[in-house]
């Protein structure tokens, strides 16, 4: 029998963590989209990636949240 490698990503709490933050990250990259805006647009694709390599649902939860409070900070620059 071959062993397989140990998956980090089946716990349900970092699945549903990653559910979450994905659709959020989807939904501001097709929102920068569909506006040709470079804030949300690139602020999806950032909290989407974080999704894919941060397996900590609590370092997951702060990077993103980190995200968000940087994109609302920039907007609010007028960026």
């Amino acid at each position: 029998m071959s062993q397989f490698p140990a998956i980090t990503m089946l716990d349900s709490n970092t699945l549903f963590a990653s559910l979450l933050w994905g659709g959020v990250g989807t939904f501001f990259f097709l929102f920068g989209w569909k506006q040709k805006s470079a804030i949300p647009l690139g602020g999806g694709l950032v909290i989407t990636a974080i999704c894919y390599f941060v397996t900590s649902v609590l370092y997951m939860s702060l990077a993103n949240a980190l995200v968000l409070v940087l994109m609302y900070w920039l907007k609010r620059q007028g960026y």
